[in-house]
């Protein structure tokens, strides 16, 4: 009866406008549409989505397929996406001129067409910050599972080859009084540092492309990449995936390090030549590697990789402690409202 009321007098054409327009934007077709790339996202951040969108949720096997991935994307207004999406031109030209934000569930971005998303006005939501510490917990667990040789170790213990206890037997180096080497110095790479100074390491050098004013506080210097290599007993790598870091660890870089150094690789896995990687640890050339990104992910289960007693491998699990995961899921979340509202993203990719 109002609404009629209403329009029954021209005087209160505005007013009869600004109800339409009200009621519209509280009926359910015209909430946001969003479309989520997986079924089992952390529900933190898709019940904040709940409440003011549509949701659309791949439910199907994981990661979605490319073709379905172009369909599901169709007329959407956001895209909560993950590492194993990729957001090219012909998904983006599949979404169509309403897509107003990505944000994908990860710190690590190198899935996503930057350029073609920026040349479109399509905002891009990341989640810096919230990971670091677990990413970091996790890279001291995997050196230290690799230099102590703890899955040989736990093998052996399992299969009857601990017959009695040896002094040289599964001697593995430590890092008291060692030179560990990081590259890449942002977030992680600087809490992987404080953690690593508490095992009374001799020195840490990090190189990175400019220099970090954090480092002296931690007590790292920076050095050349060539340098880093030579001295460090340890080369962690915590760098971000880009045009100049893909493949930096290459058959040169290797044969740069100690024959005695562990190399460990929590960033990304395109930043190593994998065959060299491979030979290196084979021939010896390092002692050992331990990895939580590869190339592909999964692993083929006949990669060699998977034969080297001297390489520990994890399924990119950098992330994976439950509040860390649950805090990325809200971040994404928000992200994406930001971006349908049109305001500052609490964490955007400039």
């Amino acid at each position: 009866m109002f609404y009629k009321r209403l329009t029954v007098f021209p005087h209160t054409l505005v007013c009869n406008n600004i109800v339409v327009n009200i009621l519209r934007k509280m009926s359910n077709s015209e909430k946001f549409k969003v479309f989520i790339s997986r079924s089992d996202m952390p529900e933190s951040g898709v019940d904040i989505l709940k409440k003011q969108c549509d949701l659309k949720v791949w439910d199907g096997p994981m990661p979605i397929p490319k073709a379905d991935f172009l369909k599901s994307v169709q007329g959407v207004n956001g895209i909560y996406c993950c590492i194993t999406d990729k957001i090219d031109k012909e998904l983006l030209d599949a979404a169509g001129p309403e897509l107003k934000v990505v944000a994908t569930i990860s710190v690590g971005y190198d899935h996503i067409d930057v350029k073609e998303c920026k040349k479109r006005g399509i905002k891009i939501g990341y989640t810096p910050g919230v990971l670091t510490d677990a990413t970091a917990e996790l890279t001291l667990a995997l050196l230290l599972c690799t230099s102590r040789r703890l899955p040989e170790a736990t093998h052996e213990a399992r299969t009857g080859g601990w017959v009695s206890w040896a002094p040289t037997w599964m001697t593995g180096p430590g890092l008291a009084d060692a030179t560990v080497g990081i590259v890449g110095f942002g977030r992680i790479g600087q809490a992987v540092a404080k953690r690593v100074k508490s095992f009374n390491t001799s020195q840490l050098l990090y190189f990175n492309r400019s220099e970090r004013p954090e480092a002296k506080e931690i007590g790292a210097s920076k050095v050349s990449f060539d340098e880093l290599l030579s001295k460090s007993d340890f080369v962690i790598c915590c760098a971000a995936l880009a045009p100049e870091t893909k493949e930096m660890f290459n058959r040169n870089a290797f044969k740069k390090m100690k024959n005695s150094a562990v190399f460990i690789n929590t960033s990304r896995g395109g930043i190593v030549d994998q065959n060299a990687l491979i030979e290196a640890l084979q021939n010896g050339t390092i002692r050992a590697a331990g990895l939580d990104v590869t190339t592909p992910e999964p692993l083929p289960l006949d990669s060699p990789l998977f034969k080297l007693k001297n390489c520990v491998i994890l399924p990119h699990i950098g992330s994976a402690a439950i509040q860390t995961r649950s805090n990325m899921s809200e971040m994404t979340a928000n992200n994406i409202l930001a971006g349908l509202n049109g305001t500052k993203l609490p964490a955007e990719l400039d």
